[in-house]
């Protein structure tokens, strides 16, 4: 298991991309919505993971609410999986609590799941498995 990503929840993508690429040194990768999630993306580059600006296109998704409720700043983590379906198996084995009874789509078209922060001391984490 290896970290893939820090997703940053923003209000103002291009601004975001601006602050993270000027100011911090990062480069921009891609940008891209994401239909099924209803936000748009903005990945920033670094060496060994990417840190993920992300907007909602709405005020109905997850992110959106995120936004409401919390403010901008940190959304989740993610971790690269090899195998989601034991990965799967071992969480509801242990009590965890998954968002997804199934694994979703995640960005490029590749398996995710969330667990709920109520499992992992109030950080919501995606576990996201490269095709």
């Amino acid at each position: 298991m290896k970290l893939d990503h820090v997703a940053i929840a923003v209000r103002d993508l291009d601004h975001a991309i601006s602050v993270y690429s000027e100011k911090l040194g990062l480069h921009l990768k891609s940008r891209q919505v994401v239909d099924a999630e209803s936000v748009e993306i903005a990945i920033m580059e670094l060496d060994n993971a990417h840190v993920e600006l992300v907007r909602p296109l709405d005020s109905t998704g997850g992110v959106a609410r995120f936004l409401e409720k919390r403010g901008e700043g940190l959304h989740h983590i993610c971790l690269e999986v090899e195998d989601m379906d034991t990965l799967i198996a071992s969480l509801h084995a242990s009590g965890v609590r998954l968002l997804d009874a199934v694994p979703r789509t995640g960005y490029k078209g590749n398996r995710a799941v969330f667990v709920h922060p109520s499992s992992t001391e109030g950080v919501l984490i995606e576990f996201y498995e490269k095709g």
